[in-house]
């Protein structure tokens, strides 16, 4: 296995960054700070990229703990850039008294609605507000992805939620990778390793999956790297989630 240049990937990926927006003529990111390491680590990349000026971060709780929105500002404070709240707890709830005209339902029942329906809520304002930066500043601002590849291989995704964005710059790095490159960056340790979770449902990622991140990168590497359990536990998981990938589509026959 080569050695992992986290220095040199972090180099390379504000390069990407910088070649993008200048060759689509655009200006800044409007990036969701969770307080957790992988909006941490994309928020830095995007600062050294682009400048703090055009970095624009948002909190966006909803019914969250106190404690993210705390690390968010960990993050926002020691880049520099902009940080605003956006609480979408009202809409939530608006949505949920909604729902009670079809009916009276169990929290067992709405639990998996409940969770999926937060990262939609939250990709809606993210891309509202980024219409709205654009508009003010006379520059286009794009939304960011945040997810890593661990996260992407077994679907620990929302569609139509944090699966939807503009630009992803670390998409193609294990969770490990992420860290690596976030300690050249200098995210804040508080942040960089935490334990990582949703901040929807409670848990942490790798409770929810029951299965280790550093267990998904291992197997990605070489599949045969892990016991048989984790294995078909990551398989599963895998295999479960291909919908999200691809939207089937049906094409006439000339």
């Amino acid at each position: 296995m080569k050695k992992f240049d986290a220095k040199k990937e972090t180099e390379k990926v504000i390069e990407f960054i910088r070649d993008y927006y200048k060759e689509n003529n655009l200006g800044g990111v409007i990036l969701g700070i969770s307080g957790g390491k992988d909006s941490g680590v994309v928020a830095g990349l995007f600062t050294k990229a682009l400048g703090k000026e055009n970095v624009i971060g948002v909190t966006l709780p909803c019914h969250s703990k106190d404690e993210d929105a705390i690390d968010a500002k960990l993050v926002s404070d020691y880049y520099g850039f902009e940080l605003i709240n956006f609480d979408i707890t009202s809409s939530f709830d608006s949505f949920k008294t909604e729902l009670t005209n079809l009916g009276e339902f169990t929290e067992t029942e709405t639990k998996n609605s409940d969770i999926n329906l937060k990262p939609r809520l939250r990709m809606a304002s993210l891309y509202y507000l980024a219409a709205l930066y654009s508009a003010l500043k006379g520059k286009t601002y794009l939304v960011a992805g945040t997810s890593n590849k661990c996260e992407l291989y077994v679907g620990y995704f929302t569609k139509g939620g944090d699966s939807v964005h503009d630009i992803s710059p670390i998409a193609d790095f294990t969770v490990d990778e992420v860290i690596a490159i976030g300690e050249v960056l200098n995210v804040p340790e508080k942040v960089l390793y935490k334990s990582p979770n949703d901040g929807l449902s409670n848990q942490t990622d790798e409770d929810k999956l029951g299965v280790k991140y550093k267990d998904i990168a291992s197997y990605m590497e070489d599949e045969d790297s892990v016991d048989e359990g984790t294995k078909k536990k990551i398989e599963k998981l895998h295999n479960n989630n291909l919908h999200k990938f691809n939207i089937p589509t049906y094409k006439r026959e000339e």
